[in-house]
């Protein structure tokens, strides 16, 4: 919230500008203005006693001349926003009252976590950021990556909360009102990579308006899957886009619009959710998403004619294109079965199995998933050794493309491993050099969480810099290319929030992992990060991780037990010996605790 003019004591109101979105207090200004049917003029009347407005208004601002509202904004206002600011004001709570509460909620949000690093020394004066982003790519810098993460955080609670609206491309700082690509959510990686950090940032309530907007889209979804796919088909679909009218249809054009897989990506993060908070009754709510989202698959995927598989089509591996052969250079977009929607649907599948089985529910159609997942397509490694991206190892129109979507069992899923599947992972590795280190912004971001995921932190700290590279510099203002703008906003170009985030979680990634059945400490750390500390890390079972690390080594750990009681922890390398609450044991490869919810166990090594 931004606000002009003296100090308001509740007895007048100064001139206000609202940051609409700000802190998920209200909704992004873009939308509402894409939405408005009727405007409307209110004012407060004599005495400060407001006059009645009916829910499902908007206000936007305030002034001396009163407060204005934006009236009969559709369906998707979620919240009676009015209802809000009025009860404050007719109690008299100043505007300063309100920042401050405001204030006072993210500072609680923001406080639970932090990650520190040794900082770079630059002398008797202070480093401007935009030079400090021109000297990252000659000079190493560790603390900006700490800078980097935390304000990846902050970002993320200024973005929204429960009741409001999840961050779209850019967020709530979209800065006109055609923003670029409609101001949508774009469901082939992007409002994902918006929520990758959400978890291990400590930020689990910020997941709240996510779910609920998935719950929107079922209706519709159900819909589409009929209209499209024809009347045998059953539950719910959503294509690679969306927005607050819960659109559902394909897009226009076939390299992107055809992907049918939206709908189970987001699938996969009501899923991790669960993960992190054990909430059962949680689960027992979104069962039915994950339930139609399986449906849809299970009544719509067809044979592949050579080898009998199931697999999805029509769809596209999204954005990417290829040639059939070396003499038709026509390029082809629209195919069946790319290898990330195979992954998508295998690991929707698993996770239907696994919430039947948790809730004692639905066994015979759980056999009939585990049935269906053993007829999809394996992984398949091409003859030069990557792991390809459709069917057919068909040619690319172009190897570095933006999108590496056949990964996804890599990150953000958790298929392919280094340690129980090193061949898949060294295909991916493979995949990965033919990409290259460049791409849009938040194509670089996603390379620094492939390469934390194969524990190669120097690889991944070079991807970091390469998200870091000045998207332009004050000698070329109107030259903006992809990287980061000298806010540290990442550049598509144009902006894009996602390429924050994305880097946030790589960060994250680098520093702790979960996705294995076990936590590893330091899995990707690159080798200038010799030493720092963190505070306040989630991972998968609930628990919470503090750690120090000096000469690229974890010294001291604690562990404060979330909702599965049983932790697993692999030990790095070149540790012999740990002491558990005092006691030493041999380390072996793992260490296994018993920790309950909330008590603590402090590991040093």
């Amino acid at each position: 919230m931004a606000v002009e003019g003296g100090v308001d004591d509740g007895q007048s109101l100064p001139v206000v500008t609202v940051c609409v979105g700000s802190y998920g207090m209200f909704q992004h200004v873009t939308l509402e203005i894409g939405l408005l049917t009727q405007f409307q003029q209110a004012v407060f009347g004599e005495g400060g006693v407001p006059h009645q407005f009916a829910a499902g208004k908007v206000i936007v601002g305030i002034g001396d001349e009163g407060t204005q509202v934006l009236d009969d904004v559709a369906h998707y206002c979620l919240v009676d926003f009015v209802g809000e600011i009025v009860s404050m004001r007719t109690a008299h709570i100043g505007l300063h009252a309100m920042a401050q509460r405001v204030e006072s909620s993210a500072d609680d949000l923001f406080h639970r976590q932090s990650l520190c690093q040794v900082a770079v020394e630059y002398g008797e004066r202070m480093v401007s950021t935009d030079k400090r982003l021109e000297a990252f790519q000659t000079q190493d810098d560790p603390s900006l990556a700490a800078l980097y993460y935390n304000y990846g955080r902050y970002l993320l609670i200024s973005s929204t909360r429960p009741g409001s609206l999840p961050p779209n491309l850019q967020g709530l700082w979209a800065n006109e009102p055609a923003t670029p690509w409609n101001g949508d959510y774009h469901t082939n990686i992007n409002v994902q990579m918006n929520h990758w950090p959400v978890e291990p940032c400590n930020l689990s309530e910020l997941y709240q308006p996510l779910v609920d907007l998935i719950k929107r889209l079922v209706p519709s979804g159900k819909e589409t899957a009929k209209a499209f796919y024809g009347p045998e088909a059953k539950g719910w679909v959503l294509h690679m886009m969306t927005n607050v009218w819960n659109y559902t249809a394909p897009g226009e054009h076939p390299s992107w619009g055809a992907t049918n897989t939206g709908g189970a990506w987001l699938c996969a993060h009501l899923w991790e959710h669960y993960l992190y908070t054990g909430n059962k009754q949680y689960l027992a709510d979104i069962y039915p998403l994950l339930k139609g989202a399986s449906e849809f698959f299970y009544s719509t995927m067809v044979r592949e004619p050579e080898h009998g598989w199931l697999v999805t089509a029509p769809t596209s591996s999204p954005e990417n294109e290829f040639y059939v052969s070396k003499k038709d250079r026509t390029p082809i977009s629209v195919c069946m079965g790319p290898t990330m929607d195979i992954q998508l649907v295998r690991e929707l599948y698993t996770h239907v199995i696994e919430a039947a089985s948790i809730l004692h529910t639905d066994s015979l159609y759980a056999n009939q998933l585990k049935e269906a997942s053993a007829q999809l397509p394996p992984h398949q490694i091409s003859k030069k050794g990557y792991l390809m991206e459709w069917l057919k190892d068909y040619e690319e129109t172009d190897v570095h493309h933006r999108h590496v979507s056949h990964l996804y069992g890599l990150h953000p899923g958790n298929q392919i491993s280094l340690y129980y599947t090193p061949e898949l992972a060294e295909a991916c590795k493979v995949t990965l050099e033919r990409r290259g280190d460049g791409g849009t912004g938040w194509s670089r971001a996603w390379k620094i969480n492939f390469w934390a995921r194969l524990g190669d932190g120097n690889r991944a700290y070079t991807l970091f810099r390469n998200l870091l590279y000045p998207a332009y510099t004050q000698e070329n203002p109107n030259e903006h290319g992809s990287g980061t703008f000298p806010n540290l906003f990442c550049s598509h170009p144009p902006f894009q929030i996602d390429g924050n985030w994305g880097g946030t979680s790589g960060i994250s990634e680098m520093l702790i992992q979960s996705q294995d059945g076990f936590i590893n400490l330091l899995p990707a750390l690159p080798d200038s990060w010799k030493e720092g500390n963190l505070y306040g890390f989630k991972v998968r079972g609930g628990a919470m991780v503090s750690m120090k690390w000096k000469e690229g080594k974890p010294v001291e750990v604690i562990l404060t037990g979330g909702w599965n009681p049983n932790v697993k922890i692999k030990m790095p390398e070149g540790i012999t010996e740990v002491s558990v609450n005092g006691e030493k044991r041999k380390a072996e490869k793992f260490v296994e605790l018993t920790v309950p919810e909330g008590e603590i166990a402090r590991l040093r090594f």
